[in-house]
């Protein structure tokens, strides 16, 4: 379960079922002190209660027993009852009664009265009234009443004041907390273990999708199967599902590359064989030398097939590492190509132009790029007769710069135009003798560099139906230096022909 969930970019592996684990306990043992706190408060606010209803009843009793005598208040409580007030197992209980002027009437000199701002706004009230106060170093919890005098204003009202320490509040606090707590210490590692079990039983079917992954064979790159897939894994799924479909149909292409590669090396190699066994034969010095220079001619269409096969396959390469594009001009490059290509075009007899456009800025390999211009020119004066022409040229419409070469071979058909783009397709009575890569090739490294590759029959020729050879076009999309930080990777769609 551990190994569910790798952290990138450390060592260490990082466990789904503890990130979760961890997500919901942290809240848990974050909110228990608050609660605990919460929990003290109330449970001293409840313990407080029936002691100061306790406190407000002496404060009565004591009220009840003063009387005016010639204007004096005087205390009428036998000593029993001095005493009841005072009786406490725990506790010590303070009391007295002060006049107007401050003078004690009765009870303990010492107990400090209320501040003076409350006194007045208890005087108004004529309620008993609680506060927390200090007595001889002990907490000290004081109900008073201030009592009126017939003809006194309200700063000469009498004070009755009963004060309780504060031990039997504490112990039933405590005993609140700790009927509260003591629970929670049994419940929360309950609740651990419960919802440690709860996701343990939750992730078993992204553990049973783990095993049926692990348990299928290298080569089996078919679509796991959605049953018993839970909801939140069934997006995943299908996403692995969709990766292994194009798994699949990459390593058929490649089976399908190898197999038409493999027949395509055996024909040239088997020509060969067939050349060298008729050369051991020959005594003749004239038959000989002819069947040594067929010999080198298959040695040369062998090498053209290993180097376009190559050549394709680091385009794939390159593809898949999506590799940055620099800027670069496409017509210096393809100026640059025609230069190399004007030797074999003036061998054959081919009049092979160029017609300048300036600079145009496309992202892209030169290399990559150089050898799609090589193909085209190749496939270009491969199927021009001599005498024929061929033309290159970069023109930027808008915003996509086209690259064409335009022959005056024999030309091709609207159905074979959209198949000589696939591998080792030929078009039928094709005059070439080419390996049936080199257009494909081309497409590779256009799709690489998000243009669009297209070959149409030419229709510059005499007449408007009839068509003279043939032209191939890639349409790039311009560099602009504003846009050179965002690439985008999906192939151009243009509309052009």
């Amino acid at each position: 379960m551990r190994s569910l969930l790798k952290k990138e970019g450390t060592d260490a592996e990082r466990s789904l079922f503890g990130e979760i684990l961890d997500w919901m306990l942290a809240p848990l043992l974050f909110v228990w002190p608050i609660s605990i706190a919460f929990t003290h408060y109330f449970a001293n606010t409840v313990a407080s209660f029936p002691y100061d209803q306790s406190l407000r009843e002496r404060v009565a009793v004591l009220a009840r027993q003063l009387s005016l005598a010639e204007g004096r208040a005087q205390l009428r409580a036998p000593a029993t009852v001095q005493a009841f007030l005072r009786s406490d197992e725990i506790d010590n209980v303070y009391f007295h009664i002060l006049d107007g002027a401050g003078g004690l009437i009765a009870g303990d000199p010492e107990l400090p009265a209320p501040p003076t701002e409350s006194g007045l706004r208890q005087r108004e009230s004529g309620e008993v009234s609680f506060r927390d106060d200090e007595y001889r170093g002990q907490a000290l919890r004081i109900a008073y009443l201030y009592l009126p005098v017939p003809g006194a204003p309200l700063d000469r009202r009498i004070l009755v004041e009963v004060g309780e320490t504060t031990e039997k509040r504490s112990q039933l606090a405590n005993r609140i907390m700790t009927s509260v707590i003591v629970p929670q210490l049994v419940i929360i590692p309950l609740a651990v273990v419960l919802v440690w079990f709860g996701l343990s039983q939750g992730l078993r079917p992204l553990t049973r999708l783990r095993d049926r992954i692990e348990a299928r064979r290298e080569a089996d790159l078919s679509p796991i199967a959605l049953r018993r897939v839970p909801e939140e894994l069934r997006p995943l799924t299908e996403a692995f599902n969709s990766m292994l479909s194009r798994m699949h149909r990459n390593v058929e292409a490649q089976r399908r590359f190898i197999a038409d590669a493999a027949h395509q090396m055996r024909t040239p190699l088997t020509g060969l064989k067939t050349q060298a066994q008729l050369a051991i034969r020959e005594s003749d010095p004239a038959q000989l030398r002819h069947a040594l220079q067929l010999i080198l001619l298959g040695v040369d269409r062998a090498s053209h097939l290993v180097d376009q096969l190559l050549v394709l396959a680091r385009a794939e390469a390159s593809g898949g590492a999506q590799q940055a594009l620099l800027p670069l001009d496409i017509d210096q490059l393809l100026r640059e190509s025609v230069e190399a290509w004007v030797v074999r075009a003036l061998d054959k007899g081919i009049d092979l132009g160029y017609e300048p456009a300036g600079e145009v800025l496309v992202e892209g390999h030169a290399f990559l790029l150089r050898e799609m211009i090589n193909n085209l020119l190749d496939n270009a004066l491969r199927h021009t007769p001599a005498s024929g022409r061929v033309t290159a040229r970069v023109v930027a419409p808008g915003d996509f710069a086209v690259l064409e070469i335009e022959d005056s071979g024999s030309g091709i058909s609207d159905e074979d135009a959209l198949k000589v783009f696939d591998r080792f397709y030929r078009a039928e009575g094709s005059a070439g003798d080419g390996s049936g890569l080199g257009l494909a090739i081309v497409r590779e490294i256009a799709e690489l560099h998000r243009a669009a590759a297209s070959l149409r029959p030419n229709m510059r020729g005499v007449g408007a139906d009839q068509a003279v050879g043939c032209t191939a076009r890639i349409v790039f999309p311009i560099f602009r230096p504003a846009e050179f930080n965002s690439l985008r990777v999906e192939p151009v769609q243009t509309g052009f022909a």
